[in-house]
C-alpha cells in the first residue's frame, strides 16, 4: 500500500459516523447524480449480467441503492472502519476491505462498476492503472459510472478535500485516461458546483470495448 492510501484510509477510518451522517442521504437531494445512478443500473441490467460493484463505497448507501435498483451489488472499500460501518447499516449486503487497483474479483466478472467519488484522491500518474483494474474485472460491454471533481482547465487539480487531499479533473482528459484502458465514454453529465471550490459535479459513462 502507497503512504497516499495509509494516510487516505486513516483519514477516513476516523469520520466514518461523520461522514455516514452527511452523505448516507445526499442523492436524495441530488436529482441529477440520483438518475445517472438509475441509468446506470438499468444499463447493466441490460447486459444479462447485473453483478455490480461498488467500488470505494464508503458507508454503503449506493451499494443499497444498486441493490435496490435489481443489481447484485456489493461494496468494497480502503478503510475497514467504512467497511464495518456499512455492514452494519445493510447487513443484507457484502461489503470487503480492498483496494481499486487490486480488486479481489475474478477477471470479467462484473456487468457493472460504480466508483463514486471513489477516484478523486489517486494521484494523475497511478490513476490508469487503476483504471485497467476496472476494466479487468468488467465483462465485455461492461459498464463503468464514474463521477469526480470537475474542471475546466487543462489539466488536473490538487486540492485540499475536507478528508485527504484530492484531484479535479477536466472531464475530456478523464475520458482520454478511460479510453487508454479500453473503454468508449458514451455519456456524460456536468453540473453545477455543489462546493464552494467552483468545481463541477461530473459524472462519465462507459463501456469495456
Amino acid at each position: 500500500m502507497t503512504r497516499h492510501q495509509e494516510e487516505t484510509r486513516a483519514a477516513y477510518d476516523g469520520v466514518v459516523e461523520l461522514y455516514a451522517s452527511l452523505f448516507a442521504d445526499r442523492l436524495e437531494t441530488q436529482p441529477f447524480a440520483r438518475a445517472m445512478l438509475g441509468t446506470f443500473a438499468e444499463l447493466v441490467r441490460g447486459t444479462g449480467n447485473p453483478r455490480a460493484a461498488d467500488v470505494g463505497c464508503g458507508p454503503g448507501h449506493l451499494t443499497a441503492m444498486l441493490h435496490d435498483l435489481g443489481l447484485d451489488a456489493f461494496g468494497l472499500d480502503l478503510s475497514p472502519a467504512m467497511v464495518d460501518h456499512a455492514r452494519r447499516a445493510h447487513p443484507a449486503l457484502r461489503f470487503a476491505e480492498a483496494r481499486m487497483e487490486a480488486l479481489p474479483i475474478e477477471d470479467r466478472a462484473l456487468g457493472g462498476v460504480l466508483a463514486h467519488y471513489s477516484m478523486i484522491h489517486t494521484p494523475p500518474e497511478e490513476l490508469p492503472a487503476l483504471l485497467a483494474e476496472q476494466a479487468r474485472v468488467l465483462a465485455p460491454g461492461g459498464l463503468l459510472l464514474v463521477s469526480f471533481f470537475g474542471t475546466d482547465g487543462p489539466a488536473p487539480i490538487r486540492f485540499d478535500h475536507k478528508v485527504a487531499p484530492a484531484y479535479s479533473w477536466p472531464a475530456d482528459r478523464f475520458a482520454d485516461l478511460l479510453a487508454g484502458a479500453g473503454f468508449s465514454t458514451f455519456a456524460r453529465l456536468l453540473h453545477d458546483p455543489a462546493s464552494e471550490r467552483g468545481f463541477l459535479d461530473t459524472h462519465l459513462m462507459a463501456r469495456l470495448s
